[in-house]
């Protein structure tokens, strides 16, 4: 009933309903928890997925089995978003191409040498090293690099796509 209030902008009901579930997702989220940060931050994902998305639930169905629903989505993002951190794995918002040739393949092999990989940095004009520095090497996200560097997201994949064409030409000479 409050998310159906909400849903045709009631303000009241809308804040009624986040403080009747923000302690269901609480103990939703000591539950299940096992990661490293606090639980509240579950608690937190799962709030703003709920403003995000609060025009797709359906009326019509049971609204707890729909908020649950976004609960273990968040929990599941947010372990495996751990688990690629903790094996030091880049996350990558939009993924680069990929082609059957051969020639499109990098071993892992032609830039395992960290100094031939800088001295292949060196060479990049300072825009796209600033990019691949923020995007790759300390793992900011899109939008973490677009604040730090003033370029919008479109500017920084741009960059990105140019600055790994240079250093692919540089590394496999």
């Amino acid at each position: 009933m409050l998310m159906r209030a909400a849903q045709q902008g009631d303000a009241a009901a809308y804040a009624r309903l986040l403080a009747a579930v923000t302690p269901i997702i609480r103990r939703t989220a000591a539950r299940r928890w096992t990661g490293t940060e606090e639980p509240d931050d579950l608690v937190q994902d799962v709030l703003i997925s709920l403003h995000q998305v609060r025009q797709t639930y359906d009326p019509g169905r049971p609204f707890l089995p729909w908020l649950m629903a976004i609960a273990r989505n968040r929990l599941a993002d947010i372990q495996r978003r751990q688990v690629r951190r903790a094996k030091g794995e880049v996350a990558v918002e939009v993924l680069p191409e990929t082609f059957a040739g051969d020639e499109t393949k990098e071993p892992i092999e032609r830039i395992a040498d960290a100094e031939e990989l800088g001295r292949a940095l060196a060479t990049l004009p300072p825009r796209q090293r600033q990019v691949v520095e923020m995007l790759r090497l300390k793992e900011m996200s899109l939008r973490e690099a677009s604040a730090a560097s003033g370029m919008s997201i479109a500017a920084l994949k741009v960059s990105m796509h140019r600055a790994m064409k240079a250093l692919r030409a540089v590394l496999t000479k």
